[in-house]
């Protein structure tokens, strides 16, 4: 029997075709370590609207256009981040499913809660910081206060007097404000408001003496002539606010700070390729011109670092949050 050379060529050719789909399929091979074969969702546990959205869904297109799969923002706010969560550990564990986080999810709450339905260090591998932002001390435009030295006086003039505002137990707002009366001998009354436009509309009326604000937060009424920024708790004056003095150089405590930071999560145990894959293109899409148009509009702060560098730093941050909070006794449940 004779086998033409062009039948044999054919047959040669589609054994290796076999052969590579099979192994396109084994654990392990270049082609299936691909990242993603699928669309992906990012779970964000904030409102639509608000700066952490708008860094989200800006940071998705321009992941959806890297990756070549549509990258969708699911915003599940509500009940302290655990319904974000929640969804995010019920979801895939391949990396299509990302979660967003901020310091009090990872820093604060395991302070304050005595039992969380979530563990940081097992059900979700925090990769890297999205964004950086500090707060100011926030005062009607007509307040007395001229400096933060002189806030702290009346304050120890008239022990539990002064009041402030957040808008709830626990986050960075209560918590600076709570570190601030610890850093300087004080004792003030805290007033929780259901949202932050009511909050900050009655520092606005005088209502309040003051509140810890972020130029997402209280920009806008900031911006309308409403409020007065007094100083930043940032070490050094901000870029976008640079006639704003710092906490200490307002007659404050030294290296007095109140940041607020998001970061994003992924299911834990994915290979390193794929975790570096996600990290690396997250990085590249937050150096991009239009991103630091709109962290400026925000008054976020770019934070690049290392994975080792962030989590040290998240350590630190869990450190002082724990201390903050035993001292004010504060508990959420």
């Amino acid at each position: 029997m004779t086998i033409s050379l062009t039948s044999l060529s054919r047959r040669t050719a589609g054994t290796i075709l076999g052969l590579s789909a099979a192994l396109a399929l084994l654990p392990g091979t270049s082609v299936a370590q691909e990242f993603p074969t699928k669309p992906v969702r990012i779970i964000s546990p904030f409102p639509v609207g608000g700066g952490p959205d708008g860094v989200a869904r800006l940071v998705a297109d321009k992941l959806s256009r890297t990756w070549g799969q549509p990258v969708i923002v699911e915003n599940r706010p509500g009940g302290n981040g655990f319904i974000a969560i929640d969804a995010f550990k019920r979801g895939a564990k391949d990396g299509t499913d990302m979660l967003i986080l901020d310091n009090v999810h990872l820093a604060a709450y395991p302070s304050l809660f005595k039992k969380l339905p979530y563990d940081a260090a097992k059900d979700f591998d925090t990769l890297l910081p999205l964004f950086k932002t500090y707060f100011f001390f926030t005062v009607p435009t007509n307040s007395k206060y001229k400096t933060v030295g002189d806030l702290i006086a009346d304050a120890k003039a008239n022990p539990g007097k002064l009041n402030y505002g957040s808008w709830s137990i626990g986050n960075p707002v209560h918590l600076g404000s709570e570190l601030f009366e610890s850093s300087t001998g004080t004792q003030m009354e805290h007033i929780i408001y259901k949202e932050t436009t009511q909050l900050y509309t009655s520092v606005a009326t005088g209502e309040l003496a003051f509140a810890l604000g972020s130029a997402a937060t209280a920009g806008p009424l900031y911006r309308a002539g409403k409020l007065r920024l007094l100083a930043s708790a940032s070490p050094t004056r901000t870029s976008a606010y640079p006639d704003v003095p710092t906490v200490s150089e307002s007659g404050g405590p030294k290296g007095f700070e109140v940041t607020g930071w998001n970061a994003v999560a992924v299911p834990p145990g994915l290979p390193a390729a794929t975790t570096e894959k996600i990290k690396r293109d997250i990085e590249k899409a937050l150096a991009e011109p239009d991103v630091a148009e709109k962290f400026k509009s925000f008054g976020y702060d770019a934070f690049p670092t290392t994975r080792a560098q962030f989590n040290q730093f998240v350590k630190n941050e869990s450190q002082r949050f724990g201390d903050v909070i035993k001292k004010a006794n504060v508990s959420l449940d």
